[in-house]
């Protein structure tokens, strides 16, 4: 169970236990089983209530599966965390999965970082300040590509077949066709350590950008296209301009 998942069934097991204490305790509402009978009634009724809820709650906290957002759907950083977070059960995969949503948490904390960075040394009007910006925007661009090509890729990827295929004792297939499926699931695991690096790359130049820019004293706008980190952003930008998924 991940912590968000923890956190929220600690919340409901307290809103629980609060409510009960609410209407059982004789400080507050009193009701009571073994007063009158409407008392009774009530009292009854909201432990029974209460314990539906815990059930519930706990079976769609700790069981039931989340609803996949189709990957065309797939929009803010949550959303990608939450998709990537769907397969982790692939156990093939699990190790790359864990290293993309750690991508994604240190990409959110370099974009705000640069942004504070840029804040407290332009003036959002400036030049200098949209040519970053702007910039910014085609590196996280690119970023967010790139997980989307790694969860179209999940979508397809079949973990029981794989491992069939895989394992050293499958006779099902000739030597042909067992080594062409092979071929197959190694292109799906090349490709996520591809879209893997390419992003290391990108987290690295965001990096290199934020050292560049703290340690100028000024800017003039003709300069900022001649920075070295600006140009190699600029070169994995028009590589992957015409990057399809």
């Amino acid at each position: 169970m991940n912590q968000t998942k923890y956190i929220k069934l600690v919340g409901l097991i307290l809103g629980v236990l609060v409510v009960n204490i609410l209407v059982l305790s004789p400080g507050f509402l009193g009701l009571e089983i073994g007063g009158n009978a409407l008392s009774t009634a009530f009292a009854i009724t909201l432990l029974i209530a209460s314990a539906l809820v815990l059930l519930y709650g706990s079976y769609v906290l700790l069981f039931k599966q989340p609803v996949v957002l189709p990957v065309k759907e797939v929009k803010t950083h949550e959303d990608y965390v939450e998709a990537l977070n769907h397969y982790r059960h692939v156990k093939t995969l699990e190790e790359d999965i864990t290293f993309a949503l750690e991508q994604l948490e240190r990409l959110k904390k370099k974009k705000a970082t640069l942004l504070n960075v840029l804040n407290q040394r332009f003036d959002a009007t400036e030049l200098s300040y949209k040519k970053f910006d702007s910039v910014t925007y085609e590196v996280e661009k690119l970023f967010y590509l790139n997980v989307r090509s790694i969860l179209n890729r999940l979508g397809v990827f079949d973990e029981s077949e794989y491992l069939s295929v895989m394992s050293q004792k499958s006779t099902k297939f000739s030597k042909e066709l067992l080594q062409e499926k092979r071929n197959v699931y190694n292109d799906y695991l090349s490709f996520m350590k591809s879209s893997l690096d390419t992003n290391e790359e990108i987290l690295l130049k965001l990096d290199k950008l934020l050292l560049e820019i703290s340690r100028l004293d000024s800017f003039e706008p003709g300069d900022i296209d001649n920075m070295p980190c600006m140009q190699e952003i600029d070169s994995l930008i028009k590589q992957t301009k015409y990057y399809k998924q």
